[in-house]
């Protein structure tokens, strides 16, 4: 269901074809908080549940990541694709982030959007202190478990992908979304949703990192997030004050570590500075 085809012509030179290409699909879904509505996602649709989870967490309506909330559906489209889902919350539950003004949509390329104004990105909470180290040879061999995952985008080429593992790089969970953001949360949410949110050390996103992205896996309490593509310089900025070790630009065996590098080694001696 992640895909639908469409048809194209290809033009290349002189030529023209007729072909059927799968694209990601892309659809709105409303999430309502006690029947009221909160927000809307423009996703992939599949693992709503988990998506649902691990933005409430992110948003901070929901602080509490023992607790599993009811989500219900309340509509279909004719394709039989979810399009309204409805969180019951008990008010004592509900953290500040309820309260937040929120725009009532939320698209997947840019999670500013759904912001009302820059203050209502202030958030509370331990800067990350983990002393544990990682080996800088383990995170391509992370890359590679997770694009074994990217089923959609080799079919595709339209999703992102975002996997969490422990520290000794054992794959917990991989997702995939039309928005990177989306993916994330999908991670998140079904990590807390499988009791394993504490066991997640390693992030890894396809595609670049904006400043987002750092605070949803700060949220998540996870110190190691690396990515494919570039970061911003307030996702650096960011990662620099939350206590989080940021990686970007992983690939072709090489990694640029931007924030906290004390929490990088590398067991090979043959290194030199550059």
């Amino acid at each position: 269901m992640a895909t639908r085809n469409y048809q194209g012509k290809k033009f290349n030179n002189n030529t023209i074809d007729k072909i059927v290409d799968a694209l990601t699909i892309e659809e709105a879904l409303q999430i309502n908080i006690n029947n009221k509505p909160f927000t809307v996602s423009m996703r992939t649709p599949g693992n709503d549940i988990e998506l649902v989870r691990g933005l409430l967490h992110a948003e901070g309506v929901i602080n509490n990541i023992d607790f599993i909330p009811e989500i219900s559906l309340k509509k279909e489209n004719d394709n039989g694709i979810v399009t309204i889902v409805n969180v019951n919350i008990p008010e004592k539950g509900l953290g500040e982030g309820y309260s937040n003004s929120r725009s009532l949509l939320s698209v997947s390329s840019c999670g500013i959007c759904g912001k009302t104004e820059l203050s209502d990105l202030a958030f509370i909470g331990k800067t990350i202190d983990d002393t544990n180290k990682i080996d800088i040879g383990l995170i391509h061999s992370l890359f590679n478990k997770m694009n074994n995952f990217q089923y959609d985008f080799r079919e595709s080429g339209g999703t992102h992908a975002a996997a969490a593992f422990t520290l000794n790089g054992k794959l917990l969970c991989a997702m995939e979304d039309i928005g990177r953001h989306n993916a994330v949360d999908k991670i998140v949410g079904k990590l807390i949703n499988n009791q394993e949110l504490n066991d997640a050390k390693i992030m890894t996103v396809s595609g670049r990192i904006s400043y987002e992205i750092v605070i949803k896996c700060f949220k998540a309490r996870i110190p190691f997030l690396a990515a494919v593509s570039a970061p911003s310089s307030l996702a650096v900025d960011y990662a620099k004050e939350l206590g989080i070790t940021l990686f970007a630009f992983c690939r072709d065996q090489r990694a640029t570590c931007y924030s906290n590098p004390q929490r990088t080694k590398i067991q090979s001696t043959n290194t030199k500075a550059s």
